[in-house]
């Protein structure tokens, strides 16, 4: 009986902070045993921040590197990236003509972009609607996402439905798992640990860049325990343990975020070394890649040639 499929994608727009990890990253390694992982690279989707070429070909590289490093298995999980396979950007245009704008609007990338009176591009608009077709056109049966990506998986199995009524059963509809305890992790100022508000612990960082990052981290001088500190380092140690210890050092923010960064170099350490490892063979990284974009390829064509029969342009024997 073949196994279930998990897939879920991540852009090479930067370094992986610790809340990409405990969101989704870690539920690829976790799930790798029991379902057929694909860990896709999704670099177009990437575009939309990532200008320099240069650049963007160091952070397709490093993605594969942090894979890697976290413990992901070629063997049982297929790396691949967005733009070797152009069935990605075939899909997206099919599911555009059965989406509607007003639909679309109601996105909440597209609502907060629009609420900066920022200049939207068309990318930013029509973001939900590539990622629909990044996942349908490999039939998973579960997508693990942060809770602010539950609102994409929504999109596309409405997109899904709408295509099996208009042409007939051709999608499965993917289901959204969240981890619970890490919906949103939070950053080093209490908001969720976001690039965009330079609030993140990169995952692979070196000591003396922990140090740095967890001493900076906002504390309120009213409380006995410090919130932002503490939700940090739930991520790595039970509430039964932690509640205690911090009950006991109330009000001694100094030693609680020494604690935190003794804790953090415990976990990230053995990651960054194996990086450090696998980086010194790229050749291997990018055949690891190249051998996955060819896999997906194919399961991608297939379920193309089913939607074009489906849609009626398929007119030759």
């Amino acid at each position: 009986m073949s196994k279930k499929i998990s897939l879920s994608g991540i852009q090479p727009s930067g370094k992986p902070h610790i809340g990409n990890y405990f969101a989704m990253m870690k539920q690829l390694v976790d799930q790798q045993e029991e379902y057929d992982v694909y860990a896709l690279i999704v670099d177009y989707h990437a575009m939309k921040s990532v200008k320099n070429p240069k650049v963007m070909k160091e952070n397709i590289i490093n993605v594969v590197l942090d894979y890697l490093a976290i413990g992901l298995d070629p063997e049982k999980v297929t790396f691949f990236k967005q733009s070797d396979v152009s069935e990605h950007t075939e899909l997206c245009w099919i599911f555009d003509t059965i989406t509607t704008m007003p639909y679309l609007m109601r996105a909440h990338a597209f609502k907060d972009a629009q609420a900066k009176n920022k200049e939207i591009d068309v990318g930013t608009f029509n973001y939900p609607v590539l990622m629909a077709a990044d996942i349908l056109l490999y039939n998973p049966d579960i997508i693990p996402v942060g809770a602010d990506q539950k609102q994409h998986v929504e999109i596309a199995r409405d997109i899904a439905e709408k295509f099996n009524n208009n042409f007939g059963q051709t999608f499965k509809l993917p289901e959204a798992v969240i981890m619970k305890d890490v919906a949103v992790v939070p950053g080093t100022d209490g908001r969720k640990m976001s690039k965009s508000y330079n609030n993140t612990i990169p995952l692979f960082s070196e000591y003396e860049e922990i140090k740095k990052i967890v001493m900076s981290i906002v504390t309120d001088s009213k409380e006995g325990i410090p919130k932002n500190v503490y939700a940090i380092h739930n991520l790595l140690r039970p509430a039964t343990e932690l509640l205690p210890l911090y009950e006991s050092k109330a009000g001694k923010y100094k030693e609680l975020k020494e604690l935190l960064i003794e804790d953090l170099e415990k976990f990230i350490a053995p990651l960054r070394e194996k990086r450090k490892e696998f980086a010194k063979d790229i050749p291997k990284a990018l055949a690891i890649l190249k051998t996955g974009g060819k896999k997906a390829k194919k399961i991608a064509s297939l379920k193309m040639n089913e939607v074009r029969e489906k849609i009626g342009v398929n007119v030759y024997e």
